[in-house]
């Protein structure tokens, strides 16, 4: 196989919106779909929903009412690893092998960190950071640093200006801050990542994936953030061969305030 689709979904809750998984999944027919905030405990998961629709290969990793995170692949996955990095199962992370594939799949849900950036003042964004730091200094210790991994997920960081709609106004709000975007740059130096989306997009382009609820129209409004994120190791840097906002899912009764993200790879591309 020589090209390969690899999606990243924030679904905030999936039995709430499970018919629009289900229709994601119809319609775009991902190779592997990340979701973040499945919000439910692993007995309750709808496994069987989603196998019928050609996923029979999961792994999840939940927790009842917030976070929760799930690999769903065509592909058998091998080695699951739940990864608690601050040593609390709070189920942020979730590893997966594709061997069919050669990949490692890593589904990140980083901390909202409250609404007061200041970590003295808010325990949330103090917590929100220092997950940062140990989550940079998990993978800098990572001992294949050529191994073909994809990490992906809702990483709750916009880092460049033109990852929000108002650079100056929002350098101030939580997920734009300067203390963040630091934080963001050494989980990416870690493994010397590279951004999918802005190895193929210019720095100075728009990109959105998430949009308030607060906005009556979403759209007219356009007051997005790029808070979800695919990056993959040096070794899948020139495999990068496509990439895509599903905008249309944001408008699926009830919505998410994240839409999908959508990565091409031409593994043919691939270095060793």
């Amino acid at each position: 196989m020589t090209l390969v689709r690899l999606a990243t979904w924030n679904v905030n809750s999936v039995r709430r919106r499970l018919p629009q998984l289900l229709r994601l999944l119809e319609e775009t027919a991902p190779d592997v779909l990340c979701l973040q905030e499945i919000k439910v405990r692993d007995a309750l998961f709808p496994a069987e929903e989603i196998a019928a629709m050609g996923y029979p290969h999961q792994a999840v990793y939940g927790r009842p009412g917030y976070n929760g995170v799930a690999i769903l692949s065509r592909h058998p996955l091998d080695g699951i690893r739940r990864q608690d990095v601050r040593g609390q199962p709070d189920a942020r992370l979730i590893l997966a092998q594709v061997p069919a594939l050669d990949l490692d799949i890593h589904c990140l849900y980083v901390p909202a960190g409250g609404d007061v950036p200041d970590p003295e003042a808010n325990p949330r964004f103090a917590d929100k950071l220092a997950f940062l730091d140990d989550l940079a200094e998990w993978y800098a210790g990572w001992f294949g640093r050529l191994d073909r991994i994809v990490l992906c997920g809702d990483f709750n960081v916009a880092p460049l200006e033109r990852d929000v709609w108002d650079h100056k106004r929002l350098s101030r709000v939580v997920t734009h801050t300067p203390v963040e975007i630091e934080r963001l740059g050494r989980l990416r130096s870690s493994l010397l990542w590279v951004d999918a989306v802005r190895a193929q997009v210019p720095d100075d382009q728009p990109v959105f994936t998430w949009w308030s609820y607060r906005a009556g129209d979403w759209r007219a409004a356009n007051k997005g953030r790029r808070l979800d994120h695919v990056w993959v190791t040096p070794p899948l840097g020139p495999a990068l061969a496509g990439w895509e906002v599903l905008h249309e899912a944001r408008d699926w009764l009830p919505p998410s305030d994240h839409a999908p993200l959508m990565v091409t790879l031409d593994l043919s591309r691939a270095g060793a």
